[in-house]
């Protein structure tokens, strides 16, 4: 699909954004903490509990994510690899109705398996099974593969102006390629194999700047009315690298406020 729109051209001043942004990233990068695991942990802060006794733990240190928003963040970085592998890099539609329905019950078991989970946080509350890291990493696992079934074919259409008609999930391949890649990440998290400390805490946090940078990009087109018209990487670029910028800087402000109110509150994590 070819979407060719009068004015399709980027604003001249992009590259000044552009610049703002990697000056942002950088600047964020070098500020404390400054030990990469720590950035890491200061990353995840932002969007996880990080209860010790619902994270993996690595020579000593835990993950920088729980078991459960680990499998999420990964689980979304290898089904977004495994698409991209399957040729469905620019896929423009969403995964058919039967894949759909599959997805659906992903999510139902991520949304049972986390509410039983959480019942266990009042003790002697009614709960349906005794919750296990393994399963809240696999289930997690489940949702980050759904959220990129559904999250490339919507960036495409937000960034791309070339786009192909082809769904994320086309056939049943597909899904067995992805949940191949989902059992790689469940494999190598629950490991716990000391030398995948730094890849493991690294890459999750990459990937939660990375999500919450392309929902920013997503929404800033959007809004801007600029979506659709990248012909190349170029073009793609200064969207997501502000995306990514705005990412770093709204969760570290999330850090701080959660920082704040669990001292002020008195919150148990």
């Amino acid at each position: 699909m070819d979407r060719d729109r009068a004015g399709s051209r980027w604003p001249r001043w992009d590259g000044l954004l552009v610049a703002l942004a990697v000056v942002g990233i950088i600047g964020m990068l070098l500020a404390p903490p400054h030990g990469l695991l720590d950035k890491a942990d200061h990353v995840a802060y932002a969007v996880c509990h990080r209860i010790p006794e619902r994270t993996f733990i690595f020579a000593g240190r835990p993950l920088a994510l729980c078991a459960r928003c680990s499998g999420t963040y990964l689980g979304t970085l290898a089904g977004l690899i495994v698409l991209i592998l399957r040729g469905r890099g620019r896929a423009a539609s969403l995964p058919g109705r039967r894949y759909v329905t599959v997805s659906a019950g992903f999510i139902l078991l991520w949304a049972v398996d986390g509410l039983n989970s959480y019942l266990t946080l009042f003790p002697g509350f009614p709960h349906l099974y005794e919750p296990h890291n393994i399963l809240r990493l696999a289930t997690g696992t489940l949702e980050g593969l759904t959220i990129a079934a559904f999250l490339l074919p919507i960036l495409n259409l937000a960034l791309w102006a070339n786009l192909v008609e082809t769904p994320s999930i086309e056939n049943w391949r597909d899904l067995a390629w992805m949940l191949i890649g989902g059992a790689v990440v469940v494999g190598l998290v629950s490991s716990a194999w000391s030398p995948l400390l730094y890849p493991l805490a690294l890459v999750s946090g990459m990937m939660v700047v990375a999500l919450v940078g392309f929902v920013n990009a997503m929404f800033g087109l959007v809004l801007l009315r600029h979506e659709g018209r990248a012909q190349r990487w170029r073009e793609a670029l200064p969207p997501l690298l502000i995306g990514i910028a705005l990412a770093m800087i709204e969760l570290t402000a999330i850090a701080a406020v959660r920082a704040t109110l669990t001292v002020r509150l008195k919150l148990p994590f």
